[in-house]
């Protein structure tokens, strides 16, 4: 059997494959089984911010490896304990919950919004409000936090708890908003839901209503985290902060972790033994997360981000004029979209075709989410790709 015979009849069929199997990548490259290369326009799903094989990262899981790569829990390592103190450095948590992907992450944020409130006696503050179009996660919990139908199908009942509001809406979450919340949990920039940043003033007011109401704002940035938005976390351009972020995707480079941050006042929802993880933040991926968010956080690397924003849309914008099929760019930082109406999906298989790897969302948005080391001439490649199918 081939590679892809034997994944069709061993794995379970819970993903529209293309046709292809990758065996090497190196920077923005992808080389497949029979020597093919592609240029990543996807990045893994915003998770290779540094591009395939970074040698840094490599060279750190490579002596990580060698040393130590699982102890549990139960003791102390010195990877996470230095992961867990740059992210609070670079951000205004003071306290990380270590797990292995996003949907684990924001399990622990949800858990953690909770249990803030009844570890006070207010077992009745319990409810959390998300917003329609939003994606969490794959989990019972967070698939039911996520705001698309489509992923419930066939999981019902739910995790009882959870209400949905319109994104970029205030006066609805206003109206929402009661004595049973316990958190407001979103995506500063919805990336499932169809590339949509939230307006800064909405953003902004979102923080205050929390304030006034003393609910926990919760931070879903497992795809804006860590660069992707030309800051190191995406809220840090709107200047407004959460109680609770979480973060994974690009945390490892590749490798799975996910992180769930807090303050030290939302953190004391938590103690020993009310949450936990076999691996979460096992040496091996405290590792590689550490050299990513050292690379990633260099304020130069950052204004790269955000210069090649600047450029990407204008080069899509450009294109828009040519083309009336596109209806809109949006997005922030290396996180953009593009609105071509139906049958995008049709034109991300056009692009795969010519060898670039986009991806549609909602059937009519193609996503763009390169590597952060993409260069101007890998954008000027993939416009006129996209220029000749459009």
């Amino acid at each position: 059997m081939d590679t892809l015979e034997k994944t069709d009849t061993f794995v379970c069929a819970t993903y529209a494959r293309q046709g292809k199997a990758f065996v090497s990548g190196s920077g923005m490259y992808l080389t497949d089984e029979d020597g093919q290369v592609f240029t990543d326009f996807l990045a893994g799903i915003a998770v290779c911010s540094l591009g395939h094989c970074h040698p840094e990262v490599t060279a750190a899981i490579q002596d990580q490896a060698g040393r130590l790569v699982h102890v549990s829990n139960l003791f102390y390592t010195r990877p996470q304990a230095d992961l867990a103190q740059a992210l609070a450095k670079n951000s205004f948590a003071d306290r990380v919950f270590f797990a292995n992907s996003g949907a684990e992450a924001n399990e622990a944020a949800i858990k953690l919004a909770r249990r803030y409130f009844q570890r006070q006696g207010n077992t009745d503050r319990s409810r959390i409000i998300t917003m329609t179009g939003s994606f969490h996660g794959r989990t019972l919990a967070t698939l039911t936090a996520t705001g698309q139908d489509k992923v419930k199908e066939g999981f019902y009942p739910l995790v009882p708890g959870f209400s949905h509001v319109p994104f970029n809406d205030l006066t609805a979450l206003e109206q929402a908003l009661d004595d049973t919340v316990c958190a407001v949990m979103m995506e500063p920039v919805q990336g499932e839901g169809g590339v949509i940043p939230a307006e800064p003033e909405y953003l902004a007011q979102v923080r205050q209503l929390c304030d006034q109401t003393g609910t926990l704002l919760i931070f879903d940035e497992i795809q804006t985290g860590m660069g992707r938005c030309g800051t190191l976390f995406a809220h840090q351009g709107y200047d407004v902060t959460p109680d609770i972020m979480t973060l994974a995707k690009a945390l490892g480079n590749g490798v799975p972790i996910g992180a769930m941050l807090a303050t030290e006042t939302a953190a004391k929802g938590f103690e020993p033994g009310s949450h936990g993880s076999t691996f979460g933040g096992t040496p091996l991926a405290a590792a590689a997360g550490l050299k990513t968010l050292e690379l990633i956080s260099d304020p130069g690397f950052l204004a790269r981000v955000r210069e090649k924003e600047t450029y990407f849309k204008a080069q899509l914008e450009t294109l828009q004029q040519r083309h009336s099929r596109i209806t809109d760019i949006r997005g922030k930082g290396l996180l953009l979209g593009m609105e071509v109406g139906e049958g995008a999906a049709d034109v991300a298989t056009g692009c795969f075709k010519k060898g670039f790897i986009v991806n549609a969302i909602q059937d009519k948005v193609l996503r763009f989410a390169p590597p952060l080391i993409v260069q101007t001439a890998d954008i000027d490649r993939l416009v006129s790709v996209l220029d000749s199918l459009l």
